[in-house]
C-alpha cells in the first residue's frame, strides 16, 4: 500500500517535489494513491519520519499494529501518527485514494494534533465506512485538493479547517476492531516494532532535535499495549528488560555525539531527554565509569 512510505519516497514516487506546498503555512500536501508506481514490494513497514497523514484509501490490504492486525476490505480512513509504528500489507494490487500528508505545525492554531485519539491510539486510527460515509469524506478530499491547487490567497486556513472537520467527522466514527494473532508471532511482533520505534529517534543529527520517546510506558503507550506484556515481550525475544534496551541505545548514542560532536553537555543531555544535565552526568558515570566530560577527553 503505497500511502504509507515514507514522505520522501511518496513524493518520488509520484515525480514531485517536497517543497511544493506549505512553505509558509506549515508543511502540507495532497497526493492520489493512483499516482503513485507500484512499491516493489508488498509490505512496507514503519521508518523515521516526523510526518502525520490522513488517508482515504480503497482496496484489500492489512495493517499490522503489534500484537494486533486489521483487514480493510472496502473504503477506509487511516490516520498515521510519526510515532505509533505498523506494518502494511498490500492485499489487493489496486488501491485509489487520497493522502494528506503534513506536520503538526501545520494544525498547531486548533493545539495539539497527537491528542486527537485518531493519532494518538491505533484502535482508533482505522475507519471502515459505508457508501454514505464514503461519498462524504472524498468529497472532502476532493476539496482540498481542489483547493490546494488554486490561487485563493488564504487557501491553507481554508484547507486547515476542512481537514479539521475530517478529523473530528472521523472521531464520531467506529473504528475497525483487530483480530489477535498468536502468542509467539505476537511477542515477536512486539519486540519488532519496539526496535524499529527505539531505533527510529537514532541518530541525532540536529542540536534541536530531542528524542520523545525515553521511558517503558511511554513505548507501550505508542505501540498501545500495556507495559507488562511489552516487558514480558522483550525479556522472551530479546532476554533484556524494555528500560535496559533503552539505557543502552541512549548511551550508546550519548557516546556518538560526545566524541563526535562539540555540542556541550548539556546540549546533548537536552537532545537525550535529560531534564538536568546532571541527571544526564549521572546516568553516564554510572554506566561507564567515568563523567561526559572526562569521556570526551
Amino acid at each position: 500500500m503505497i500511502t504509507f512510505l515514507q514522505p520522501q519516497e511518496l513524493y518520488k514516487n509520484a515525480e514531485r517535489d517536497t517543497t511544493q506546498h506549505g512553505s509558509n503555512a506549515g508543511h502540507f500536501d495532497l497526493i492520489r494513491v493512483e499516482d503513485l508506481e507500484k512499491s516493489s514490494s508488498d509490505s512496507l513497514t514503519y521508518r523515521r519520519q516526523t510526518y502525520y497523514k490522513a488517508s482515504i484509501v480503497k482496496g484489500l490490504s492489512k495493517i499490522h499494529y503489534a500484537d494486533q492486525c486489521i483487514e480493510i476490505d472496502g473504503t477506509a480512513l487511516v490516520f498515521t501518527n510519526p510515532v505509533i509504528p505498523y506494518h502494511w500489507e498490500r492485499i489487493s494490487a489496486e488501491q485509489i485514494g487520497f493522502v494528506c500528508i503534513f506536520m503538526d505545525d501545520f494544525l498547531n492554531k486548533f493545539g495539539s494534533i497527537g491528542d486527537y485519539h485518531v493519532f494518538s491510539s491505533s484502535a482508533q486510527a482505522i475507519i471502515p465506512m459505508n457508501q454514505e460515509q464514503e461519498d462524504f469524506f472524498s468529497a472532502a478530499f476532493v476539496r482540498i485538493s481542489s483547493e490546494l491547487h488554486g490561487d485563493y490567497q488564504h487557501k491553507y486556513d481554508l484547507i486547515r479547517c476542512i481537514l479539521m472537520e475530517i478529523i473530528h467527522e472521523a472521531q464520531k466514527l467506529q473504528p475497525a476492531v483487530g483480530t489477535q494473532v498468536s502468542h509467539a508471532k505476537a511477542m515477536e511482533r512486539v519486540a519488532l516494532l519496539f526496535y524499529d520505534l527505539l531505533e527510529s529517534q537514532f541518530p541525532i543529527r540536529h542540536i534541536h532535535e530531542r528524542i520523545k520517546l525515553k521511558s517503558p510506558g511511554s513505548f507501550a503507550d505508542s505501540l498501545n499495549i500495556h507495559v507488562n506484556y511489552l516487558n514480558k515481550a522483550l525479556k522472551e525475544v530479546r532476554g533484556e528488560t524494555t528500560s535496559a534496551q533503552i539505557s543502552n541505545r541512549i548511551l550508546q548514542e550519548a557516546k556518538i555525539l560526545l566524541k563526535s560532536t562539540t555540542w556541550t553537555v548539556s546540549e546533548i543531555a537536552w537532545c537525550l531527554h535529560f531534564d538536568e544535565p546532571n541527571h544526564f552526568s549521572a546516568f553516564f558515570k554510572k554506566n561507564t565509569g567515568f563523567t561526559p566530560s572526562e569521556f570526551r577527553q
